[in-house]
């Protein structure tokens, strides 16, 4: 590194601080320990708390639907209404079965619902109901090959409003009162409608499930942690940060530091061969 920027710098500056090594380690264990305390202050107080939801899956009873059969189409559609509970209500998921090919069945709900063709699909990386999801008072999938289908939709995107979810907040009251704000739902209207379009005279009605989901508040706790493995974790990654800045600065001084005796013991030794010479001329 001789001749390099930082060796000039680095040189000049012990030059005009010989306690330099002594304050860069003291500066570094201060700032050490003043991370760290931080560090640990705010894992042993917390300001983030866990609140849980308690889901009550309602299977709703099935009564006998009501059948309309179009002449002039060709048609025949099957309809059900289901009393839904508004408070809380967060998930409605239909599932039709003994489908006739090319049948069409709709899930409307008239406050209107969240959903898509990826909601609740497993291995469906990259999706985001927020994102994609589309609210619309009726919801219509095509049963091609017939057979099951299957609509979930959702009351809100807002993902803390149901399996738990996390608050900021300066004490647990507050944090109470905001868990149970962003839980507290009323859909109205409730009323849920499903249509089963089928084409032909069809005297035989499909099969269908509906399921709701509600999720009313239950606890609340503060977010915890290991304290010591935290601490141990963070003073780790706040030295390990030091040391990439100061490993590079000691290693100029010390190579500066062992250059600087070199230079010393070669002009001490030629200081000596010139007063041996002298004396050797005076001598003779």
């Amino acid at each position: 590194m001789k001749g390099t920027a930082l060796d000039k710098v680095m040189r000049k500056a012990l030059a005009q601080n010989p306690n330099l090594l002594r304050t860069l380690l003291g500066l570094s264990f201060t700032l050490i320990f003043m991370l760290s305390y931080a560090v640990y202050g705010a894992t042993v107080s917390p300001s983030y708390y866990l609140y849980e939801t308690d889901a009550t899956t309602t299977v709703h009873a099935q009564d006998e639907p009501v059948r309309i059969y179009q002449e002039e189409l060709n048609q025949t559609t099957w309809t059900w209404s289901i009393p839904a509970d508004g408070t809380n209500l967060t998930w409605v998921n239909l599932t039709a079965t003994e489908l006739s090919n090319g049948a069409e069945v709709k899930l409307s709900n008239g406050a209107g619902l969240y959903s898509h063709r990826s909601l609740g699909v497993v291995g469906a990386d990259g999706f985001s109901c927020r994102e994609s999801c589309q609210k619309n008072t009726t919801h219509a999938v095509l049963a091609e090959d017939g057979g099951e289908i299957s609509v979930l939709a959702l009351t809100s995107t807002d993902p803390a409003r149901r399996s738990n979810g996390t608050v900021y907040a300066k004490n647990p009251g507050a944090a109470l009162d905001k868990a149970q704000d962003a839980i507290e739902y009323e859909h109205s209207p409730s009323l849920i409608r499903i249509e089963i379009v089928e084409n032909g005279n069809r005297s035989t009605a499909p099969a269908m499930t509906i399921t709701t989901v509600n999720e009313a508040f239950d606890s609340i706790k503060p977010f915890t942690i290991d304290a010591a493995t935290e601490f141990l974790w963070a003073l780790a990654a706040v030295v390990g940060c030091f040391s990439m800045v100061l490993v590079p600065s000691f290693t100029v001084y010390f190579a500066a530091n062992a250059k600087e005796k070199r230079d010393a013991i070669k002009i001490a030794d030629a200081e000596r061969e010139v007063n041996e010479a002298i004396d050797g001329e005076k001598t003779s």
